[in-house]
């Protein structure tokens, strides 16, 4: 059943899942995964968290323990999330120290509340790293403007980190540019680079859930044919964009000094329209050094009916090129498309994050030990 998976993965593609809760760690589901469907690493955001907080298996004691020590919601949320990635991170471990720090990583994400706070965003990478305390974690924040200098202060201070929320092309050459120039600041203060990694992540599905949107209301025979097409044609060439900076003079000075690439994690890979097949951006995203984080769903259509054939972007520049150009033939702005998906993407995490917040709290309040 893993043929397709193990296929992938000797194609140079990182299988990651999406998702984490306390059941997944405790029942051995996710060393199981480890073991039989070749993932090697972990991401987890605001929404996953919420989700499996909410749900409340396996975290009762926890926040019982915490309400009798009368804590703040918002020290609790860390409590309980930094013991899962923790936990995590120990079952993955063995994957690290197979691949050199390459794979075996889990992700966390900074407070979605900080998205536009640079000096906040920092502090809070720094807490988290502290906090979780393995060698194999990396800390999300995201790539908005304020965003890009915290990557590179937090790369400069040894920390290794998950970019996400990419959307735009534009963006993506602004992540690997703050990505180097944060590998310098850790080379000028003596760091050691071999053990600082990266990746940056790319979102798919919801660049052709925007797009298809707005092509269905354009409804032309010509405006249908495009469907589908633009987030396939987007994260291709933002690998392009990968090869030509990691083979430019800049990276060739860092790469001297045992310095790693930042690897393009292709994101948001479960399809959200039923009328394309369910590993349409698994199948045709495959290309070396690249991650894929799947949610479960994902994963196991892609272990019981993934077709991999060898590497899916290279030669498909050109056409990727035209793809967009035709899209913006009709009217559709690809600048408007991903200023929104960011804007909206930041805004999903930060409502996940408040409704994480309330929950929490209510459970806290409910537990809390009687008075008298």
């Amino acid at each position: 059943m893993t043929d397709a998976l193990k296929r992938l993965s000797e194609e140079g593609v990182a299988i990651w899942l999406d998702d984490l809760s306390r059941k997944r760690i405790t029942s051995g589901n996710l060393a199981e995964l480890i073991d039989q469907q070749h993932v090697v690493g972990v991401t987890t955001n605001p929404s996953i968290f919420q989700k499996a907080i909410s749900s409340g298996d396996g975290y009762e004691q926890q926040l019982a323990d915490l309400a009798a020590r009368k804590v703040t919601v918002e020290e609790a949320i860390r409590m309980i999330t930094t013991a899962d990635v923790r936990d995590a991170a120990d079952i993955l471990r063995p994957v690290f120290d197979a691949t050199g720090g390459q794979d075996g990583r889990v992700s966390i994400e900074v407070d979605p509340r900080l998205a536009h706070d640079t000096a906040a965003t920092v502090a809070e990478a720094k807490q988290l790293a502290w906090l979780v305390d393995r060698p194999n974690t990396l800390i999300k924040i995201p790539a908005t403007k304020a965003g890009l200098p915290a990557i590179t202060e937090v790369i400069g201070l040894g920390i290794s980190v998950n970019v996400t929320l990419i959307f735009s092309l534009e963006r993506y050459r602004a992540v690997m540019d703050a990505f180097l120039a944060g590998l310098e600041k850790a080379k000028e203060r003596g760091l050691d680079l071999s053990k600082i990694h990266s990746v940056a992540s790319f979102f798919v599905s919801r660049v052709d859930t925007e797009i298809d949107k707005r092509l269905d209301g354009i409804g032309t025979d010509e405006a249908k044919s495009l469907k589908g097409k633009a987030a396939l044609a987007n994260a291709r060439l933002a690998y392009e964009a990968y090869e030509e900076v990691f083979s430019s003079d800049r990276w060739a000075a860092l790469d001297k000094a045992q310095a790693n690439k930042q690897r393009p994690l292709w994101a948001s890979t479960g399809v959200k329209d039923p009328a394309y097949k369910d590993t349409l951006y698994v199948d045709d995203l495959v290309a070396p050094n690249t991650v894929n984080t799947m949610p479960e769903a994902t994963l196991e259509a892609s272990a019981d009916h993934g077709s991999i054939t060898g590497n899916t972007i290279a030669g498909t520049y050109d056409q990727s090129r035209a793809e967009i150009a035709a899209v913006e033939k009709l009217g559709i702005s690809y600048d408007d498309v991903v200023q929104l998906l960011e804007d909206e993407g930041v805004e999903k995490f930060e409502a996940s994050w408040n409704d994480l917040l309330k929950s929490t709290e209510a459970e806290l309040q409910r537990l809390a030990p009687a008075k008298g």
